[in-house]
């Protein structure tokens, strides 16, 4: 008899209410001036945690990870890295590395006096920075290239000698600010499962700040999404995407369809909506809706399928005229134009050659989506 396939283990601390955080920011805010940039902060971060700070510039997340730091200090509020309060701890004194969106190396250093450069400056033997250095440069994949200097590099390498510099203390936390802004988008690609890969190896834990929504989808365990110095929203990739709590989330990740509804009766779970056009549209949700109030729905455009024939069947639909397509290889994304002008968005997958397109320019078309498709949003 054959055995049984042995069950992958589903990693979420953050729903096991036995679990200590291994990072607890307790209602922290940072002014700067009269300027606000986090307010009131309070958020777990927990071991062996790919976690990603996501929003637009000036949204606190940099200031967040220089908090962590020790660049920068509280207003109010403490920061707690293993239950110990770090508030006012040196830089030099954290279990915290950072690695720079410029990577920060000394020009002047060859590529394994870079990676030991903190080494040394710890007092620690030379045997024992050779021997971290060699293991580093392994993991990185850079030993033909020690004896270079930065200037002899290409970007990805440049990026992984910075990381290297920055693994190479063994922290128990690695902050990582924009680490790929520098790169291609193949080479950042290909970099981001590295870094995955990486972390998962180590067991360490990672903290990312990036505007890329795709870069935090790909790689994080859990996102925040943050605006204005407050944290709209903290989940993990699917649920940030697939159950966005307001607008401004929704619409920051990815791309999205809003439609104004009233919400006119519902039975059970099923709700009857109409828009500002009078269209009617049916939804299955189980976000309680009260009766006469307005909501939003947001409609990822990869849930709306555009055809020139009237759907059947159980689905919400309206007609209208192809404005504009976008073609991105894969998909292409068709812009309709409703009769009250306003647009939806629908994003298909390219099956057929572009010259064999069905639907093109000046189409009238409808547009269709399941019950379930829509997320209703208050906010």
């Amino acid at each position: 008899m054959a055995d049984a396939p042995e069950q992958r283990k589903v990693f979420a601390p953050w729903l096991d209410t036995t679990q200590k955080p291994l990072i607890r920011f307790e209602n922290v805010t940072k002014r700067f001036g009269d300027y606000t940039a986090l307010d009131n902060l309070t958020l777990d971060i927990y071991e062996r945690e790919f976690f990603a700070l996501l929003g637009p510039s000036g949204c606190g997340k940099t200031t967040m990870l220089r908090l962590l730091a020790g660049f920068e200090t509280p207003t109010s509020g403490r920061i707690l890295i293993g239950g110990e309060d770090i508030s006012h701890v040196p830089p030099n004194k954290r279990p915290v590395n950072m690695m720079f969106q410029s990577y920060a190396l000394f020009p002047h250093m060859t590529v394994e006096k870079n990676i030991g450069f903190g080494l040394k400056q710890e007092g620690q033997s030379a045997e024992a920075i050779n021997e971290r250095v060699k293991e580093m440069l392994a993991l990185v994949q850079l030993e033909p290239f020690a004896q270079r200097k930065p200037h002899q590099l290409s970007g990805g390498q440049r990026q992984r000698v910075a990381l290297a510099r920055s693994l190479a203390k063994r922290p128990t936390l690695l902050l990582l600010d924009e680490p790929l802004g520098a790169l291609d988008k193949k080479l950042r690609e290909k970099t981001q499962f590295e870094l995955m890969t990486l972390q998962e190896k180590l067991g360490m834990t990672f903290m990312i700040v990036t505007h890329d929504q795709e870069e935090a989808m790909t790689m994080a365990s859990r996102i925040a999404v943050m605006d204005k110095g407050v944290v709209m929203q903290l989940d993990t990739p699917s649920d940030i995407y697939e159950a966005p709590n307001s607008r401004y989330v929704a619409d920051f990740i990815g791309n999205v369809n809003f439609i104004e509804c009233t919400v006119i009766s519902h039975n059970g779970q099923e709700y009857q909506l109409k828009d500002k056009q009078g269209n009617q549209f049916r939804l299955i949700s189980e976000v309680q809706l009260e009766t006469g109030s307005t909501i939003w729905l947001a409609v990822r455009p990869e849930k709306v399928i555009v055809s020139k024939e009237q759907p059947q069947g159980d689905v919400n639909a309206v007609q209208g005229i192809v404005w504009d397509i976008a073609y991105s290889g894969d998909t292409s994304t068709y812009h309709v134009r409703l009769p009250d002008g306003t647009t939806l968005k629908s994003e298909m997958a390219n099956l057929r050659r572009v010259r064999n397109r069905p639907i093109t320019w000046e189409d009238t078309v409808w547009l269709s989506w399941s019950l379930t498709a829509a997320v209703p949003l208050k906010r």
